[in-house]
């Protein structure tokens, strides 16, 4: 995965508010008071708390290499960097995941490029991934874009262990950062579909997704409300190294920790995690407190020092090499 450093330092206001007690009595309540730490293989990681990281157990694939039809404003293909590219590898993506379970892999994520429709062209491959959890018993996460009717059918017959996908509630976001001819209402759509096809959605929202400004995030949650996922994760925008696109200012930590306090709130029984992306810096400490703060139940990658954080509120603590949410 490319670096998420960004070339400039982005403005961010210190937090003034308290996080509501209530927020860690819902996660006392409804998951044991504990909180699990993640660390997919997407880059190495190591903190003076964790150096048990193994990339090799969860690895990122690409079934389009590194071509999107899209090339958003926060990412210009540059996510896809790094990620194993599929195509015209000897034995397709089974045998790519064989290959992988042999070396120690135990669960893989299928992703790639959009079209422009916002779809990752996974069709042909279904064939394989019902092959790799049927023989191979390995976790399969998907990055499938906007899935249509064909897509979420198909996903249900392999069993996937979760759709990731962005759950965006604004239109100047859909339209300007992600080039799409599309509207919150296909997002709330996909949910739907999901929902309708028994398949385990873990929606993503990104907060400051509108150049750093919170714009349709209360409707991304509005909608998962309706569909109350398998996990939702809550991410930080923070555009890629190469991508051009700036963002001068961050949403402000009181800005963040209310959102987090709404949503731990809204999803009592839902496991919200904060995810692999957000800011670097002192700022990312922050972050981190405050998911923790909001009874979130996991955080991806955490800042040193996090977990005995948690541990100094009571947490049980764990960590578990694969993107959010996964359980071996």
């Amino acid at each position: 995965m490319p670096d998420i450093l960004p070339l400039y330092a982005p403005k961010w206001e210190p937090l003034t508010i308290e996080i509501d007690p209530r927020c860690g009595r819902i996660r006392e309540d409804y998951f044991d008071n504990r909180i699990t730490f993640y660390a997919p293989g997407l880059k190495n990681y190591k903190t003076s708390e964790y150096c048990g990281h193994s990339a090799r157990e969860f690895v990122s694939i690409s079934v389009t290499g590194e071509n999107c039809a899209l090339s958003c404003e926060h990412c210009k293909t540059k996510s896809l960097h790094g990620m194993l590219d599929v195509r015209g590898f000897e034995g397709g993506l089974f045998g790519m995941c064989q290959k992988l379970a042999e070396k120690g892999a135990r669960g893989v994520l299928i992703s790639g490029g959009s079209d422009i429709h916002g779809r990752v062209p996974l069709m042909k491959h279904i064939p394989d991934m019902i092959r790799v959890r049927r023989e191979l018993g390995l976790a399969i996460r998907v990055h499938p874009g906007i899935p249509d009717e064909e897509t979420c059918a198909a996903l249900a017959k392999v069993d996937v262990d979760g759709v990731m996908l962005d759950i965006i509630g604004d239109q100047e976001t859909i339209t300007e950062i992600y080039h799409l001819d599309k509207t919150p209402q296909d997002y709330e759509d996909v949910l739907e579909r999901l929902h309708r096809y028994n398949v385990p959605a873990i929606p993503h929202i990104i907060l400051g997704h509108y150049f750093g400004k919170m714009n349709g995030e209360w409707a991304a949650l509005e909608m998962i409300k309706k569909y109350p996922p398998k996990t939702m994760v809550l991410v930080v925008l923070m555009p890629l190294q190469g991508t051009g696109m700036r963002v001068e200012q961050l949403p402000s930590l009181d800005e963040m920790g209310k959102f987090f306090e709404l949503c731990r709130q809204s999803l009592p029984q839902t496991p919200i995690i904060l995810g692999c992306a957000r800011p670097m810096g002192p700022v990312k400490l922050e972050i981190d407190k405050l998911a923790i703060d909001a009874g979130l139940n996991g955080v991806a990658y955490p800042a040193d020092g996090m977990v005995e954080y948690a541990r100094q509120r009571g947490l049980e603590t764990d960590f578990i090499n694969a993107c959010c949410g996964v359980s071996w």
